[in-house]
């Protein structure tokens, strides 16, 4: 019995696993293997390659293409168009479906409109990559990256709130009052 939605125009391939309370709307691809666990939200016209790993509670935005090689966490956020590559250095004329590399998306992250993401790079949890942002290295926990290359413009908590730190290198979510340390380059959240 099928515990998730698909619109009528979604495709299906057989061998995709999809979870319970997952769902998949107008004109999106899932290919085989393809790997979604329960309540992921995947909107139109998304294509999401073999292999390719989502955890639970991912939001998948509308044109977004996702190719074999990435893995998404728990709480990913994917915005509209964006995009993930999966090769190098691509040409046509050269099959390099052997040389895909990997990129992993850590929980909670979100990736803004229109962003690319080159492959091989690992996104940070709870980072947040600005729209249209093109990220070409790995990027820490809790950054805030735009522009084209992507770079560090501050950091961002938990909850999505800009981080403002003290002298002491001490910062207060505005939203959930959690609090982060600044340390060396990397933010943590005091438990």
């Amino acid at each position: 019995m099928k515990n998730y939605f698909a619109h009528e125009t979604a495709v299906i391939d057989e061998g995709a696993q999809i979870g319970e309370g997952t769902k998949i709307w107008h004109f999106s691809h899932l290919m085989p293997n393809c790997v979604l666990d329960q309540n992921c939200n995947i909107g139109q016209n998304v294509v999401i390659s073999p292999e390719v790993i989502l955890g639970k509670n991912v939001k998948v935005q509308n044109n977004v293409s996702i190719y074999t090689g990435v893995i998404c966490e728990d709480d990913v956020f994917l915005g509209p168009s964006c995009v993930f590559t999966n090769v190098t250095n691509p040409r046509s004329s050269v099959n390099r479906r052997g040389e895909y590399n990997k990129t992993l998306v850590k929980k909670g992250a979100s990736i803004g409109a229109n962003a690319t993401i080159v492959c091989g790079h690992d996104i940070g949890r709870y980072a947040f990559i600005g729209a249209g942002a093109v990220v070409t290295k790995d990027i820490p926990d809790y950054a805030l990256v735009v522009g084209n290359p992507a770079k560090l413009l501050g950091w961002m908590s938990e909850y999505g709130h800009r981080l403002e730190f003290d002298a002491e290198g001490r910062a207060n979510c505005p939203e959930s009052n959690q609090v982060y340390k600044l340390e060396n380059n990397k933010v943590v959240r005091i438990k």
